[in-house]
């Protein structure tokens, strides 16, 4: 039985975004992850929401795992030192396969493209059967919300089934731990 602390991975933006909340949010759910004894999975980027979710981790005693292609390595610069392990990757999917098997749940935050491609990819691998993992949606200041009514259209049009069953919504960092913690028992204890 594996008894190591679960790993979360956490997507979000190699920016700050428009409002405070979300680095705030960033923030707070990093020192969650590492005052629960967590470790956490992550883009490999010293920037931005990820940036700031990563050092608050570590600062809070977490291990952190860093995944970055090497073509972003002048766009999303590591956090560096002894602040995480860093993997260099050769491109955008491998960075998706080697976070997705080196997680043990997803929480989501606010991000751009690049964080609505790995939204997409982790809910499609699990409505696949591909993992079993929780998948946590942290839907800071209602950012997410022009996300659900495309949900219920996808499923409603016939082009999937039950959606909504693959994650949870969460509105604050401690929420959506706390939900990962529910959903994988006896492994976040």
């Amino acid at each position: 039985m594996d008894m190591s602390p679960p790993a979360i991975c956490v997507f979000c933006g190699s920016s700050f975004g428009a409002r405070p909340d979300y680095r705030a949010a960033a923030q707070a759910l990093g020192s969650s992850i590492g005052a629960r004894g967590w470790s956490m999975v992550f883009g490999g980027g010293g920037n931005g929401l990820m940036g700031e979710a990563a050092r608050a981790a570590h600062d809070s005693g977490a291990k952190v795992l860093g995944v970055l292609p090497e073509f972003l390595r002048r766009i999303e610069v590591p956090l560096g030192g002894d602040a995480e392990d860093l993997v260099i990757v050769p491109d955008m999917q491998i960075r998706k396969q080697k976070m997705l098997a080196a997680a043990d749940a997803f929480v989501i935050l606010p991000g751009g493209l690049g964080t609505l491609d790995e939204i997409f990819e982790v809910l499609s691998t699990a409505q696949l059967k591909v993992h079993a993992k929780p998948i946590v949606i942290l839907d800071t200041g209602g950012f997410y919300a022009p996300l659900w009514p495309l949900l219920e259209k996808v499923v409603a049009e016939g082009f999937a089934r039950d959606v909504g069953a693959l994650y949870r919504v969460a509105k604050t960092p401690d929420e959506a731990l706390d939900l990962i913690a529910a959903l994988l028992g006896d492994a976040a204890r």
